[in-house]
């Protein structure tokens, strides 16, 4: 696996998207309908309500999993 070394201050510019598993379940609009996110170090797609830090992207870190809500 490769890994990147990260530069203090790196901030969102653009987004692509392949076909890969991240976002798999979104359609491609819901895809496209995404903004920069905590101040350019992140993005977020609200419709779909998913977030990755621009830290985990260049580690190629796996975005952590929702666990189930937990019912009192």
């Amino acid at each position: 696996m490769s890994t990147s070394e990260g530069t203090p201050g790196e901030r969102v510019k653009d987004a692509r998207f392949t076909e890969d598993p991240r976002l798999l379940a979104a359609t491609p609009e819901q895809r496209a309908n995404w903004r920069v996110a905590g101040g350019g170090f992140g993005i977020h797609w609200p419709v779909v309500d998913e977030d990755l830090s621009t830290e985990g992207l260049l580690r190629s870190a796996p975005a952590p999993r929702r666990s189930a809500p937990e019912h009192a």
